[in-house]
């Protein structure tokens, strides 16, 4: 790896790693195509793989900041994470038996759905009393959302 590699690697970093803390994402979304195009990680499984470690790493110091200030629903949050889980395994396990570029294809495809998605009206604010019960986890954990 070279020097301007290494400061490509920091420069890249930096910016995720301060996107995730101001706005709690965009990590991957701006990881992976930073370390292909930018950096230089030439295979986009390791871009992936290594991407995931720096976002791990840089959402648990957000997530420390947001825990302080008692921004964090627990429950919610373990509910999200467990299926996060199960379906990260699941997606890794796909995009290994995956050709590269067709994952980078597949990547910016998501963007572009994730970017739509944003666009749209939620329809209503949040209401910053709910909380995770029966009635609602069903929607957390199919959709993300607990709307």
């Amino acid at each position: 790896m070279s020097l301007l590699q290494i400061l490509l690697g920091v420069l890249a970093g930096s910016a995720v790693g301060f996107t995730l803390g101001l706005v709690g994402g965009g990590g991957s979304i701006l990881a992976v195509p930073l370390m292909v195009y930018l950096v230089g990680v030439h295979d986009p499984h390791v871009a992936i793989g290594t991407s995931a470690l720096a976002v791990a790493a840089n959402a648990l110091i957000g997530l420390t900041t947001h825990a302080r200030k008692r921004n964090v629903k627990w429950r919610c949050a373990a509910t999200f994470a467990t299926a996060g889980v199960v379906g990260a395994w699941s997606g890794a396990l796909l995009g290994k038996s995956m050709d590269g570029q067709k994952l980078l294809a597949l990547f910016a495809l998501l963007m572009l759905v994730v970017a739509g998605l944003m666009f749209r009206s939620r329809g209503r604010e949040g209401d910053p009393t709910v909380v995770l019960n029966r009635g609602n986890a069903p929607k957390l954990l199919g959709s993300g959302s607990a709307r």
